[in-house]
């Protein structure tokens, strides 16, 4: 048998690369039409603090994401990214909503308000007061979420006890453990707010 004159090894490999290739082909034809679909961007308007911004943006961007990356509202955190901690909650339409768990295009034509949009100009917000009297914070990483959840348990009615508010709040995480002071700081926000 002359070198020139395949082999059964060689037969094989050629046959096995060609198969894979075959085989290969339309897979990757279907990660070049996934990476299109997910490219695909939509124009929003989102009102933010009573303002209208708006913007072209991905279908799959969080409202977190586009508040922070997007609009340049800072204010709103970025912990966990899955829903646990509180650190993105926000209001829309008057209702706590974990934003880094709500696509921003869902978002559109309701009114969204960030800790930014809590206070009218040097006047704080009755909630933001009483955290700061209360020293209800420490490092400050999760006190956006939890003024944004203050805000809604006292407009929901969830402050009739130490015990009600406590499990209202419980959606938002403080790495420092200032829960006292935060529970103290609802307490009095919601008398004045009455």
């Amino acid at each position: 048998m002359s070198e020139e004159d395949p082999t059964r090894r060689t037969v094989i490999k050629v046959g096995a690369a060609v198969a894979a290739v075959a085989t290969a082909a339309p897979a990757l034809a279907d990660v070049a039409e996934a990476e299109t679909a997910v490219t695909d961007t939509a124009r929003i308007s989102l009102k933010v603090n009573g303002v209208t911004h708006r913007q072209e943006l991905e279908a799959r961007v969080t409202l977190l994401d586009a508040l922070r990356e997007r609009i340049g509202l800072t204010g709103t955190k970025k912990g966990c990214d899955r829903g646990e901690c509180g650190a993105c909650t926000v209001l829309v339409d008057g209702r706590r909503i974990k934003s880094c768990l709500t696509l921003a295009v869902m978002q559109q034509g309701r009114e969204i308000t960030t800790v930014e949009g809590l206070a009218r100009g040097d006047a704080l917000h009755p909630v933001q007061a009483a955290f700061i009297r209360n020293d209800g914070f420490q490092c400050g990483f999760c006190t956006p979420g939890q003024l944004m959840s203050a805000v809604a348990c006292v407009h929901e009615g969830h402050t009739g006890s130490d015990d009600e508010i406590r499990e209202w709040m419980s959606g938002n995480i403080c790495r420092c453990g200032c829960y006292p002071n935060i529970v103290a700081s609802v307490r009095e926000a919601a008398k004045e707010m009455s």
